[in-house]
Parts: C-alpha cells; structure tokens; sequence
C-alpha cells in the first residue's frame, strides 16, 4: 500500500484543523515566540527595522461578525516573456489528388512513402476516343472560322446600302417638286386646250358657209363651160370659111400674077386680088384668133368649173380641216387632263418612290443589324468551337494526373486498370519540409503573439526544434474562443511527423503577475474567474484575473494590483463586503 499519500492527507487535515479551528490559540503561540525569534537571531531589538515586521503581524482589535480567512500578501513579479501552448505538428502541405475525367488507370502504381517531385506523373488514364473528339473539334473550329469573312463581306455589302437608299430618298424627294411642278403646268395647258377647242368648233360654221358658196358657184362655171364650148364649132365655121377665102384669094391672086404678067390684067385688079388675099388672110387669122378665143374660153371655162370644184374640195377639206382641229383640240383637251392625271400619278409615284426608299433604308438597316448578327453568330461559333477545343484539350490534359508539388505519397497510387471517375482519388501528397506547429491560444493572451516573433517546441521524445510564428488567426474558435497559431519550423531530414504533439513557446513582453495556488482561484455569481482579497477595510472583495500560466508552482494570473492581500483558505464563505478576520499565512510559517 501507498501510505506516504494517506500520511500527507492526515497532516494537511491536521494543518488545516489547527488554522482554522484552533486559530486564536496558532495566534497567541505566534505572538509569544516573535519576539524571543527575533531576539536570538543576534539583532538589536530596538531598531525599526526590526521592530516593523513586529508591528505589522500584531493583530488588529477583531470584528465582531467577521469571518476568519486565511490569506496571503502577494506582490506582483515580472514573469517571463513566453506563451506557453500545447499543440501538434501539422504538414505544410496536404492534397488529395482526385481525377477530373472517367477512364481506366494505364500507369503503374507508386507505393506509399515514395518520394515524388512537383509534376511526376502519379496516374495515367486510357485516352479512348478523346482525340477524335479533340479533331472533331478543331474541324468545326476550322469551319466556323471560314465562316467569319463571309459574314463580314454581308456585313460590309449591308453597310454600303444605307448611303445608296439615302440618295434615292433624297432623289425621291426631290422628284415630288417636280412633280407638283408638273401637275401645276398640266393644269394650266387645259384652259388653254380648251380655248382652242372653242375656236376650232367656231371654224367649222364658216367652212361650211365656203362649202356652200363654193358648191352654189359650180352650175354658173358648168354654164360657162357649156357656153364656151357652144362658140368653138361657129368659130370652127368661120376659120374653115376663112382659109376657103384664103384659098380663092390665092388663087385669084396667082391668076391676076399671070394675066398680069402677060398683060392681060390690070395691075388694079393685080392689087384688089392681092388685097383680097390680105384680107383673106387677116380673116383667117381673125378666125383662128375667135377659134383660139373659144378655146380659151372653153379652158377658161373649163378653169372656172375645176376652180368651182376645187373650192367645193377646198371648202370640204376646210371643213375636214376644222373637224380635225376640232378633234385634235378635243385630243389636246384630253391629252391636258390626261397630264393632269399623269402629274397627279407622278406626285403620287415620286411620294411613293419616298416611302419606298424610306423602307429601302430601313431594310438597310435591318440588313446591317442582320450581318451584324450573322458576325456575331460566326464570332460565338468560333468562341463555341475554341471552347470546345479548349475542352477537348481539357479532357486529354486530365487524362495525366500530375503531382502538384513534392512531397511523400502518404496513399498508393490508384492500381493499374482500376476505374476512375471523377473525383475519384488518385494519390494522398503531403509536404513535411517544411512542416507546421499548431497551437491554440487564449484570448487572454493572443495580443501577445506576434507574427515573425521567434518560438519554440518540445515534441515527444525530448526533441526540441526552433522557428518563427508565420500565421496568428484573426477569428476565434467558436466553441474553445481561441485563436489559432501556427509555427513554421525547417524540416529537411523528414523526421518530424505529421499529428506529433508539441509544447509551444512563443516569444513575448513580459507582464507583471501573481504567483497563485490553483486553490485560490474562484468563480463569481456571472462565472467570471476571480480570486477573493481582502480589502483596506477587512472586507471580502472579489477581483477577476487572466491566467497567464499554468506551472507546478502555481498559476500565474494577471489583472490584480500589484500588491494585494489574497484569500487562499475560507474565500467560497464569503461574498463582496462580508468582513472579514485574515490570518496571513507569512505570519504562520
């Protein structure tokens, strides 16, 4: 049997029953041996130095009602300037290399602790007909590239049409002046048309009137004719009875010649004969110039009834004449209001012609948006075709699963024909150099850690290693309310492990601190970790601490004066304002 903790037990009992119960008795037994203590150490007994510790054990005049504790008078001590953590070694690094893509493994196993370098092949996996998938893909990306010059030459072709569409309005527009212009100078040729209407209906009366005259004027020339034509057989007569008179003037003259000539005949009868010849003559002549007379009659007759009929012709025609001038001014009537209604048609054709170009433009535009939209569609499936070959590249890129940096396999790698699929796992790759220290600490002290400060660990095995803090978390744990922190330490021989377990110390200020015996620590009604003192006026008061450090000693708390009367025995009876009667256990030893 363990009889050393029974034994410790019973004189701890019997401490704490002397103290407690029997403490006037331990008082008066003190008060009687200080000063016979005091006068063997050999020292001069009347000097203050001396005579003041006296002074101050010598108990005040006790309260009535007043609780006894046993306390203790702490004084504040600098304590050392590190945060002491418990924590556990932490890779730098750890990956779980999955698959992206489906397929069978074709590589070799690596087996667990191999060494591997950043991008070593780990796993491999049958392509199958990924790279006909990947020229199928650069075919349509190829087409759709061919596609792109057609749709900007459409683009280019639509964008050429507005300028054409926007001189035709323009022309269209200014085709409606003219056209009004017209209408206003058809409108006007139709009185004027009309007027000669009129006047060639008025012409038509007086050809008639010359018709008739002309007609009443052929009997009259006929007569004449008929008249003329009468006198040509007497004049005929009398020219055949005149060249008989002729004939036997000559005669008779060529008789008188002869007898004259043998002078049988007078040359007065020679004379009469000649004479009558002559007059012969002129009568023949006379009666030719009456025959020709009445010829000359007769054409003049003959003149007069062609000039008759001609002026009959000519008044027929005058009334033809006017007749067609009359149609043709009913035709000019006609053709002047059928101008009117051609202006109007133009008027009407030119604002067409305007609307018409409007939506000629208008499809211009649409076209421009529509090759607009045609390159955009060309420039998509090119993007779509790119995307598809970038995906198929992708795919073929997954197909090689690569370690993404160096470190120990902590898993095999995926066995050969095993199937994979995505986020199927590959390989396990950790990272011990260098490697990681993780601790929590208390927000009571993270405001002492600072990042870059030098620290320590003492891992199992009594193996002591030296770093710096790289990482001091800025949120607190929610349940534990400590902050993480991180120590980054060399590990170059790998003998440090992943999850070993590590007793931190960072580097930090020194605080002022009370050393304390854990027993002296308590809680408030809020549960506010506190010790009780002892107040000037021999009241209980309750004052909250930060545990800075926990030791063999004791623990080391922050937040309370420097110096301060402390309840250690006697503090869970009493409450803020109770008196309170302290013995101070100094004065006991």
């Amino acid at each position: 049997m363990r009889f050393l903790p029974i034994i410790t037990a019973l004189i701890v009992a019997g401490v704490l029953y002397g103290i407690v119960i029997e403490r006037d008795r331990l008082l008066g037994f003190a008060r009687d041996a200080a000063p016979a203590a005091l006068l063997g150490d050999g020292g001069d007994a009347g000097s203050d130095a001396e005579i003041a510790p006296v002074a101050l054990a010598e108990p005040e005049v006790p309260v009535e009602g007043a609780v006894k504790v046993m306390a203790r008078r702490s004084v504040a001590q600098l304590v050392d300037s590190a945060v002491i953590l418990r924590g556990e070694t932490e890779a730098i690094r750890q990956v779980d290399v999955r698959a992206e893509t489906s397929g069978k493994v074709v590589s070799e196993p690596l087996r667990r602790g191999a060494f591997v370098e950043a991008g070593q092949l780990l796993c491999e996996i049958d392509p199958g007909t990924r790279g006909v998938s990947l020229q199928e893909a650069v075919a349509r990306l190829a087409e759709a590239r061919a596609r792109l010059p057609e749709a900007r030459a459409r683009q280019l072709e639509a964008e050429s049409q507005p300028p054409a569409s926007r001189a035709r309005i323009s022309e269209a527009e200014a085709g409606v002046p003219a056209a009004e212009a017209g209408l206003l100078e058809a409108r006007a040729r139709v009185p004027e048309a009309e007027a000669r209407l009129a006047e060639a209906a008025a012409r038509i009366p007086a050809a008639e009137a010359r018709l008739k005259e002309a007609i009443a004027r052929v009997p009259e020339a006929r007569a004449r004719l008929a008249e003329a034509e009468a006198g040509v057989p007497t004049a005929n007569a009398r020219l055949a009875e005149a060249r008989a008179r002729v004939v036997e003037a000559e005669i008779n003259l060529n008789a008188a010649r002869e007898l004259a000539r043998e002078g049988f005949a007078a040359q007065t009868r020679l004379a009469g004969a000649q004479a009558a010849y002559e007059s012969a003559l002129a009568q023949e002549q006379a009666a030719l110039a009456g025959l020709k007379t009445a010829e000359a009659a007769i054409e003049s007759a003959k003149g007069g009834v062609e000039g008759a009929l001609a002026s009959v012709e000519s008044a027929k025609s005058d009334i033809e004449a006017a007749r067609a001038g009359l149609q043709s001014a009913q035709a000019q009537v006609e053709n002047a209001k059928a101008g009117v209604e051609t202006a109007l048609s133009q008027i009407e054709g030119a604002r067409a012609a305007v609307i018409s170009a409007r939506a000629q433009l208008e499809g211009s535009v649409a076209g421009i948006e529509s090759a607009r939209a045609g390159e955009e569609n060309a420039l998509s499936g090119i993007q779509a075709a790119e995307a598809a070959v970038a995906a198929a590249e992708k795919e073929i890129e997954r197909l090689k699963i690569h370690a993404p940096f160096a470190g120990l396999l902590e898993s095999d790698t995926a066995e050969l024909g095993a199937l994979l699929q995505p986020g199927t796992l590959c390989a396990t790759v950790i990272q011990l150099d260098p490697i990681k220290i993780v601790g929590f600490v208390p927000e009571t002290e993270v405001a002492r850690v600072r990042t870059g400060a030098a620290a320590g660990a003492r891992l199992a095995g009594e193996r002591e290693v030296t770093g710096t803090v790289s990482f001091v978390s800025r949120s607190a744990d929610p349940l534990t309310r400590t902050f993480r922190v991180e120590l980054t330490v060399d590990n170059t021989d790998l003998a440090i492990r992943d999850g070993q377990t590590a007793e931190i110390a960072i580097e930090a200020e020194g605080a002022p601190a009370h050393l304390l015996p854990q027993s002296a620590l308590t809680l408030n009604d809020g549960g506010v970790l506190g010790v009780r003192t002892v107040a000037a006026d021999k009241t209980a008061l309750f004052q909250p601490v930060n545990v800075l450090r926990d030791t063999r000693q004791g623990v080391w708390v922050a937040g309370l004066p420097d110096e301060v009367d402390i309840i250690t025995v006697g503090q869970e009876y009493v409450t803020d304002g109770v008196p309170v009667e302290p013995s101070f256990e100094e004065l006991l030893q």
